[in-house]
C-alpha cells in the first residue's frame, strides 16, 4: 500500500479486503459547536555528543490534577509553524533521516537519536504538536550544530525480512522540562540538502480522569517500508513481506518520505483539534497498552486515532479491562484491532520488533501455543473478532462513498441540525466497518448511521456504533477513517465544509461527555439493531 500526502493510493494485499488507504495530512481545524468555519494551518561520527533541554488514586470521573500537561496552559504560549517541512525541501532519502531508541519517553527522560545524512552536519529540532491559536506546534528544543555522517550498517534477518539499522547515535537528549504531548523532531541538512521528521511520544504519567490520546505506532510500523520491508510488501511484492518489522530504523513509504509515520494522516488532527476546545487529554503510545496497563487504569477515556489496526493479546486485554471500570472508549477511523501480533527485542532493546505473519500455521507458534499466533483476530485457529471491543466490524477497501445519519436523535448529535437521511459526501473511506449479526456483537448498541455503497464489486454499508456496558463505559466506533481527516482541514478533494463541522460537533460531544466519566450512566445506548430499514442478518461480509 502506498501513500500520498493529499490523495490516496490502493494495493492489493488479500482481495477483497486490503486495497488502499487514506494518506490524507490532517491539520487542526478551528471549530467549536456552533460549526464555524475552519483555520487552516500553514508553515512557513565520533562518540554522541549530549543535547540538553531547552524551551519550556483516582476514579474514572475524577477531576484532572495540574501538570506539566494542562491544555490551557500550554495552549498559551507562543506557537510557531516553523515545525512544518515545505514540500519541496524533503530531498533524497539519504540526504538525512534517522530514528529514536524509543518510542516514547516520560518527562525528564533522556532518548538517543541516530542520524545519517550526507551533510557535514545537521540540526534536530524538537516541536510538540498541538493547537497553540492555529499555528499547531510549539518549539520545545534544538540541538547546535551536530557532526554528520552517512550511516548504511543493518542487518536483514533471512527468516523474516525484519531490516534493523545498526547506526551509532548521533545524540542523547534529555527531555526534562518537555511537556506530555506527541512530538515531531525536526532534522535539517547543514547544506540545505534534506529534511525530515522523527517521531516521538513524551507520555503522561497520569491520566487519571483523563482522554488519553494514543498514538497507533504498531499500524505505523507496520506500514514502515524503510529498507525495503513492511508487513505488506517486499523487494518482489507481498510474496516476500517482513514477518516482523523493528522499529531500529526511520520511517519511510514510497510517496511521502517525510518521516513522520502515519502521525500525519491519522493522529494530527485529532490531536490539535482535542487541544484547541481545551479537553483535559493525556498522551501514550499503543504500546503502553502492552507494557504498562496500571497507566490507564483511572482514564476517563481511552481515544485510539484514526487507523489502530496491530494489537496484541496484551493491548487487548488492557482495553477491555479499562472499559470494564468504566473507561470510555473510541474509535475514530476503521479496521481497529484487526491484526493479531506479538512484540519482541533487537538490538537496541525490548519491545522494539512487532511480529505478524498475518497467517496462523506459517507462525512458529502454531505448535506450541495457538492463542498466540498472528493472523487476523477473527480467523482460526482462535477466533477472538474485533467488535467484542469496538462494537462494529472492518468490512471493505476501498471504497469513498457518502455517510448517510440514520439516529439523528443520538446524543452524540446534537447540535448538528441533522435528521434521518443527511447525506455528507465523501466521509466513508477508505475502509469503513459495520454493525453485524454475529454472536460477539456486543448489546445494547446504537446504530448512528446506515450508508449503502459499493465496495470491490459488491454492495454493502457502512455504520457508526456507540454500545455501553454494564460498568457505565460508553464505547463509540466512528467505522470510516475519514472521521479523523475531517478533524483537520485537508480532505477537501473527499468532503465538504458541512461533513467536517458535522464530525466536529459530534466528536466535541462525544470527548466532553467522556471526560466527565462512564457516558453509560448518562447516554445509555438503547439497542435499535431490530429496527426496519437497518438490515443485520447478512453476518459479518458484505452483502
Amino acid at each position: 500500500m502506498s501513500f500520498q500526502r493529499h490523495s490516496e493510493e490502493c494495493h492489493t494485499d488479500r482481495p477483497g479486503t486490503r486495497r488502499g488507504l487514506l494518506r490524507a495530512l490532517a491539520s487542526a481545524a478551528g471549530l467549536g459547536l456552533a460549526l464555524t468555519a475552519a483555520t487552516a494551518c500553514s508553515g512557513a561520527g565520533g562518540a554522541p555528543a549530549t543535547a540538553g533541554s531547552a524551551g519550556g488514586n483516582a476514579t474514572a470521573a475524577a477531576s484532572p490534577s495540574p501538570s506539566l500537561s494542562d491544555v490551557a496552559a500550554e495552549n498559551a504560549k507562543p506557537g510557531t509553524t516553523a515545525w512544518n517541512i515545505p514540500a519541496g525541501a524533503v530531498g533524497p532519502q539519504n540526504a538525512i533521516q534517522g530514528y529514536t531508541d524509543q518510542a516514547s519517553v516520560t518527562p525528564g527522560q533522556s532518548f538517543k537519536l541516530f542520524v545519517s545524512t550526507t551533510a557535514p552536519a545537521f540540526t534536530a529540532t524538537a516541536y510538540r504538536i498541538g493547537y497553540y491559536r492555529g499555528t499547531n506546534g510549539r518549539q520545545i528544543w534544538q540541538s547546535s550544530s551536530t557532526p554528520g555522517k552517512l550511516q548504511t550498517a543493518q542487518s536483514i534477518t533471512p527468516s523474516t525480512h525484519t531490516v534493523e539499522c545498526e547506526w551509532s547515535p548521533s545524540l542523547t537528549v534529555s527531555t526534562a522540562s518537555w511537556p506530555p504531548g506527541d512530538y515531531l523532531i525536526k532534522l535539517v541538512a547543514s547544506n540545505g540538502h534534506g529534511q525530515r521528521y522523527v517521531p516521538l511520544t513524551v507520555r503522561s504519567t497520569d491520566t487519571a480522569g483523563k482522554i488519553v490520546l494514543v498514538a497507533g505506532i504498531t499500524t505505523w510500523q507496520a506500514y514502515n517500508a524503510w529498507g525495503g520491508y513492511s508487513l505488506y510488501h517486499g523487494l518482489t511484492g507481498s510474496g516476500d513481506r517482513a514477518r516482523a518489522v523493528s522499529f531500529d530504523r526511520p520511517y519511510l513509504d514510497p510517496d511521502e518520505e517525510a518521516g513522520d509515520g502515519l502521525f500525519f494522516p491519522f493522529d494530527q488532527g485529532l490531536v490539535t483539534f482535542a487541544e484547541e476546545h481545551d479537553l483535559p487529554v493525556a498522551y501514550a503510545t499503543d504500546l503502553e497498552l502492552e507494557t504498562d496497563p496500571a497507566l490507564f487504569a483511572h482514564a476517563a477515556a481511552i481515544v485510539t486515532d484514526g487507523h489502530d489496526e496491530y494489537y496484541s493479546a496484551a493491548m487487548r486485554q488492557t482495553l477491555t479491562a479499562a472499559r470494564g471500570a468504566g473507561t470510555n472508549l473510541a474509535f475514530l477511523g476503521a479496521n481497529a484491532i484487526f491484526r493479531h501480533v506479538r512484540w519482541g527485542s533487537t538490538r537496541v532493546g525490548a519491545d522494539r520488533l512487532i511480529i505478524c505473519y498475518k497467517d496462523a500455521a506459517s507462525d512458529p507458534m502454531f505448535s506450541t501455543d495457538k492463542t498466540q499466533t498472528t493472523q487476523d483476530w477473527r480467523d482460526g485457529p482462535d477466533p477472538r473478532p474485533e467488535n467484542v471491543l469496538t462494537g462494529a466490524y472492518y468490512q471493505c477497501n476501498p471504497v469513498d462513498a457518502p455517510y448517510v445519519v440514520y439516529d439523528p436523535a443520538n446524543w452524540i448529535f446534537a447540535g448538528t441540525g441533522v435528521s434521518k437521511g443527511t447525506r455528507f459526501p465523501g466521509l466513508v473511506g477508505p475502509e469503513y466497518d459495520r454493525v453485524v449479526d454475529i454472536p460477539t456483537t456486543p448489546h445494547p448498541i446504537e446504530v448512528l448511521s446506515h450508508s449503502p455503497l459499493t465496495c470491490d464489486g459488491h454492495s454493502g454499508y457502512q455504520e457508526s456504533a456507540y454500545y455501553t456496558t454494564s460498568s457505565g463505559a460508553g464505547v463509540f466506533d466512528a467505522g470510516t477513517m475519514r472521521w479523523v481527516c475531517a478533524l483537520g482541514n485537508r480532505c477537501a478533494s473527499h468532503l465538504n465544509e458541512a461533513g467536517r463541522a458535522f464530525v466536529r460537533t459530534a466528536t466535541l460531544n462525544l470527548l466532553t461527555a467522556y471526560a466527565q466519566g462512564p457516558a453509560g450512566k448518562i447516554h445509555a445506548a438503547h439497542d435499535n439493531t431490530a429496527a426496519d430499514g437497518v438490515p443485520h442478518s447478512g453476518g459479518p461480509g458484505i452483502d
